[in-house]
């Protein structure tokens, strides 16, 4: 693990290895991002999933339109309550064609990959991860991605933004 990885105070340690591996927030609507928030007990993990997803487009989001952006949103994989926790077995197990090509790009092609692995692992391994979603996401074109969404069970929620072109 790097002994450089920086902590702050108001998001747990999993968060900032994510952040390390994949990039803090942002608003490029290209790469990589990880948000953190606690979620409102009834508050629905997909639809905080579209949020982050809106807000890492930016203003590519208005300026393509939200028809090209949700054109390819969809849930594609849902972790079962008895599911053994292994996000990368689970991601490297996703059948649906083109959330298949952004995997190994968030498993293998990242500065790290082992520590990547590393991050995602503590992310959304951990026995408290009570909900676990991957959506596929693209613009209709050019851009192609996934977004991998999971609540613990005191409600923070961690997302991972990955699109590509």
């Amino acid at each position: 693990m790097d002994k450089n990885v920086r902590f702050k105070p108001t998001q747990p340690k999993y968060v900032s290895l994510m952040e390390t591996a994949y990039g803090p927030p942002s608003q490029n609507a290209f790469g990589s991002a990880v948000f953190f928030e606690t979620l409102g007990k009834d508050e629905s993990l997909e639809k905080a999933a579209l949020q982050k997803y809106k807000y890492f487009a930016g203003e590519t989001w208005d300026r393509f339109g939200e028809d090209a952006w949700m054109s390819a949103w969809k849930r594609v994989y849902s972790r079962q309550k008895d599911a053994n926790h292994d996000i990368v077995a689970e991601l490297r197990g996703i059948e649906d064609w083109d959330v298949s090509q952004s995997i190994p790009m968030i498993l293998e092609v990242v500065k790290d990959a082992d520590f990547g692995k590393f991050a995602l692992s503590k992310a959304f391994d951990a026995t408290n991860v009570t909900e676990l979603m991957v959506f596929n996401l693209g613009d209709g074109g050019a851009m192609s991605g996934v977004l991998i969404a999971g609540r613990r069970h005191n409600n923070e929620a961690t997302f991972l933004v990955f699109l590509m072109d």
